[in-house]
């Protein structure tokens, strides 16, 4: 149990230091942030408040959101989610120090950023995912409301994702004057990422079966 868990907390934490230097390249392509960092983004930006930190106390209330909808099904080690969009967090915050490169203004540098941003969240996803410990807290949260409804968790996230994209394009115009945060890189966030994710998959499955192969 122990030797499982040396390997699958390293690979995820992996998967979220990919996922937190695709959340800079999103952010530095200016055509919008993938869904479930768009309020932690959109919050910082008008606050003022350093972004890791903004998504670690979000991601936190995730948490607490599932204590509330799970309530005697929560688990106790659903917290140590909390553990991890701390260092979620951090990743985030280092990422954005260490990439100082400016925002692209030319259009087809702004969609290289993105495709590179979508890629790196794609691999950071399957990382984590790979590493088969626990949701992130979104995603938690999604699994939750499909338990308790009994509604597809695809159908959950399409309606989680598209509320809180509503909800930071809302607090934007209201605090800010102006859209931030939601543009068409969200939406193609949204279409691509999950799809790579799958192709990531089949070709790691398919990398463990051609081992298998040569070993026997």
């Amino acid at each position: 149990m122990l030797m499982k868990l040396l390997v699958k907390i390293p690979k995820y934490c992996l998967g979220l230091l990919f996922l937190a230097v695709g959340v800079t390249f999103s952010i530095k392509s200016n055509l919008g942030i993938s869904p479930v960092n768009s309020i932690g983004y959109v919050l910082s930006v008008i606050m003022g408040i350093d972004q890791g930190k903004v998504i670690t106390v979000i991601f936190s209330i995730y948490v607490l959101l599932q204590l509330v909808l799970l309530r005697r099904k929560f688990k106790p080690q659903y917290l140590l989610q909390i553990v991890f969009s701390t260092i979620f967090g951090y990743f985030v915050s280092f990422s954005n120090k260490m990439l100082t490169f400016p925002v692209a203004e030319f259009y087809p540098l702004q969609m290289a950023y993105l495709a590179m941003s979508i890629v790196l969240v794609a691999i950071g996803v399957t990382l984590y995912m790979g590493a088969d410990l626990m949701p992130m807290p979104a995603e938690g949260v999604m699994i939750a409301i499909s338990q308790l409804t009994g509604i597809s968790f695809h159908k959950v996230k399409m309606i989680f994702d598209t509320s809180v994209v509503i909800i930071s394009a809302a607090v934007s115009l209201v605090f800010a004057g102006r859209i931030l945060g939601v543009r068409e890189g969200t939406v193609l966030s949204a279409l691509l990422v999950g799809k790579l994710v799958g192709i990531f998959n089949s070709m790691a499955l398919t990398g463990k079966g051609r081992a298998r192969t040569d070993v026997e």
